[in-house]
């Protein structure tokens, strides 16, 4: 498995902010009822969303706790889009007319783009990887008889 990249804050920052504003550009494309009048109001709606999960989000989910393990982490996507409407509150140009649910499929694109975008870059804190587990190439070699849980692909995110 390869090393992590070092940490460099203001590298790190911007590729946050990139991805964040590629990934509230598509939600804006996709999800309808999410708009913004001009590339500075996206600009400025992507930077309020970062800084929002960056301070907010952990009293949120801390806050959240009993929810997110009662739903399995799907109460996640709510915490999200509570976020974006909050977005929506603070930045002047950037408007969410369809209610909670423009919100939430937003959060949701938002977040699928960013994992996406984090995993092609190999940067970031959500990334997806597949890789064989060492067990199993271990057995394969051994000739020992085969268990299912110790065999496939790992996923991270």
């Amino acid at each position: 498995m390869s090393e992590p990249p070092p940490k460099r804050p203001v590298r790190d920052f911007l590729h946050q902010f990139v991805v964040g504003t590629f990934a509230v550009l598509i939600a804006v494309n996709v999800v309808p009822g999410i708009t913004y009048d001009t590339p500075l109001h996206l600009l400025l709606a992507s930077l309020v969303l970062g800084a929002l999960n960056a301070f907010l989000r952990p009293f949120l989910l801390l806050g959240c706790l009993p929810l997110l393990i009662l739903t399995l982490g799907l109460f996640l996507m709510v915490i999200n889009a509570v976020l974006l409407l909050l977005t929506a509150e603070l930045v002047e140009g950037f408007k969410i007319e369809g209610g909670f649910w423009s919100a939430f499929w937003g959060a949701l694109v938002i977040s699928i783009v960013t994992l996406i975008a984090n995993s092609l870059t190999k940067r970031g804190d959500s990334q997806m990887s597949f890789r064989r587990s060492k067990a199993h190439a271990t057995q394969s070699n051994r000739q020992s008889p085969r268990h299912d849980d110790d065999d496939g692909p790992v996923i991270d995110v």
